[in-house]
């Protein structure tokens, strides 16, 4: 896997830290973007450093923003505790003291609840922006992703060979700038199926443009790891 790339620039952030803020923004956001619907309640299990430092590194703050969708660089990540309250979202921080094996000090797992659905994910951040998806329930996976850096979407879709090309010929048509993908697939539960990360540079997709790659054939979903533009 060529993440070279990821290593350019550094993350469009809101401090104090690019490791305990920023990256802990972006694997939220990942949880959120692998969650099917509104999550009513969010576990945090922190690890290493995360789990002695994330108040005063509003690492807490980050990762619950992240799983609302906010961006790295968004102001009102200090008002995450508040907007989680207006949104209803149960959450809770847990520090756990041992260490997690064969993973960055700076390490998370999220479980987000509804009443219908379940999820986990585990990922480290390992600085500068960048972060580590380590696992999706239980499943061990290998995502490298750059807080603040680019515009990203999560795509299921089919184990099929030629199952994205619709989906790249669209974004081709729209002009959309893609700078790396990465897939993985035989995902528990879904042997047939696999997850892509896209990232995307300087281009933001709306909403209708979503739903219309959702549509197309071979693609289970599609999300954004940010709020998108309603039109």
């Amino acid at each position: 896997m060529d993440v070279s790339l990821f290593d350019v620039a550094g993350p469009i952030m809101v401090g104090p830290s690019s490791s305990h803020t920023a990256g802990a923004c972006k694997i939220g956001q990942m949880a959120r973007a692998l969650f099917n619907g509104t999550p009513k309640e969010v576990e945090f299990y922190l690890y290493g450093s995360f789990a002695t430092v994330y108040q005063g590194h509003a690492t807490d703050r980050a990762l619950l923003a992240g799983v609302m969708k906010l961006k790295t660089s968004d102001a009102h990540l200090a008002d995450a505790f508040e907007i989680a309250e207006q949104k209803k979202i149960r959450y809770k921080f847990i520090p756990v003291k041992k260490e997690v094996p064969d993973y960055h000090p700076n390490t998370v797992k999220i479980i987000l609840k509804s009443k219908k659905n379940r999820l986990s994910v585990i990922g480290s951040s390992i600085g500068g922006g960048e972060v580590r998806i380590n696992y999706i329930n239980d499943i061990p996976v290998d995502f490298e992703l750059m807080a603040g850096r680019f515009f990203s979407l999560i795509i299921g879709h089919s184990s099929e060979e030629a199952s994205l090309e619709p989906l790249f010929e669209k974004l081709k048509e729209w002009d959309c700038p893609i700078t790396d993908s990465q897939t993985i697939c035989n995902v528990k539960d879904a042997p047939k199926s696999c997850i892509t990360a896209l990232n995307i540079e300087d281009f933001y997709l709306k909403l209708p443009q979503v739903q219309a790659l959702e549509k197309l054939p071979g693609i289970e979903f599609v999300r954004a790891l940010t709020k998108l533009v309603p039109k």
